[in-house]
């Protein structure tokens, strides 16, 4: 008679799980019709290596940042996969431009001019249209839910975004890390 012990089974449902995710974040509401969400699924080395990052990049910050960034690696050294989605910035349909001026803008040109000429350099990348962070917004919202639905442990973490462009992982101006884990006790938030 065959068996599944309950670490296969718990490694199978967090697999699971963040496909369901990224489903969810594809299918979440988009501004403009315009889908500018980008995500990946990464587990093993790539993790190990997000942490590594992330540890690299905490010295220089303020303590509180530096030793939250230090908690999200440890944590990170325990999770089975991560979810990344991603944003471009870009505002919508520019030839047909809204120019709200949420972005600080006066013009999607605007805009679009500024993001020529800005570095690259931060953390992320800006300026950044407000439709496309409304809807890595949404595409985050989406994605937690189904997590907690499926009562994976997760937290999203924008750390590991940080990690992911340095890395390289994604095309994406922003990046947020959905961490995803069963245990008894959240590695996420119940830790010290």
């Amino acid at each position: 008679m065959g068996h599944i012990t309950s670490d296969d089974a718990e490694r199978q449902a967090v697999f699971t799980v963040a496909n369901l995710i990224a489903a969810a974040a594809r299918t979440a509401p988009k501004a403009r019709g315009v889908d500018p969400i980008s995500t990946l699924i990464v587990d093993g080395e790539t993790i190990l290596a997000l942490a590594d990052m992330m540890d690299s990049m905490a010295p220089g910050r303020p303590e509180l940042v530096t030793n939250s960034i230090h908690k999200d690696a440890r944590s990170l050294r325990n999770t089975p996969c991560i979810v990344l989605i991603g944003v471009d910035g870009t505002p919508k349909k520019p030839d047909k431009p809204l120019d709200c001026g949420a972005c600080g803008f006066k013009t999607c040109a605007n805009l679009i001019n500024a993001r020529q000429k800005a570095a690259n350099t931060g953390d992320y990348f800006g300026p950044c249209c407000v439709f496309t962070a409304l809807d890595l917004g949404a595409a985050i919202g989406s994605a937690a839910k189904v997590a907690a639905e499926h009562n994976i442990d997760n937290r999203l973490m924008f750390t590991i975004g940080i990690a992911a462009r340095r890395l390289n992982l994604m095309d994406a101006d922003v990046i947020i890390g959905i961490p995803l884990s069963v245990s008894g006790k959240s590695i996420y938030f119940d830790r010290v």
